[in-house]
């Protein structure tokens, strides 16, 4: 039986994963940055200009969004550590998305390496 470790390596032998500095070039020439991780992981903070959708509803959303349904789009994911974000761009290249990057070390390595992270302003309640 495989584990989640084995399906993600799996994953990551098939998919394109980006050095953190090959992670900024390709996020500046992608049409879509991808934050795959769950609504509150988001919330506490992510890359600048990505947009959420949670690796679960993934396939879903994509096919409801006509915006995201070209299959040439230019799409760099990512995560916590890179598993789900590995995963699912794994998913996308089943799907038949053919420019699909992941970055490796996730929002992890991207904060380690000192890496902007836009986080929502809390409103004041006075």
């Amino acid at each position: 039986m495989k584990t989640a470790h084995d399906l993600v390596m799996a994953a990551k032998a098939r998919i394109d994963e980006l050095s953190l500095d090959e992670a900024e070039q390709a996020i500046r020439a992608a049409d879509v940055l991808l934050d795959v991780r769950e609504a509150d992981e988001y919330a506490a903070g992510h890359l600048p200009g990505a947009i959420h959708i949670a690796r679960g509803m993934l396939e879903f959303k994509l096919s409801a969004i006509p915006e995201l349904s070209p299959r040439d789009l230019r799409i760099v994911l990512y995560c916590k550590s890179s598993g789900r974000a590995a995963l699912a761009a794994r998913t996308l290249q089943e799907m038949g998305y053919r420019h699909v990057q992941s970055i490796a070390g996730g929002i992890d390595a991207w904060c380690a390496g000192g890496k902007p992270v836009a986080r929502p302003e809390v409103p004041a309640f006075e």
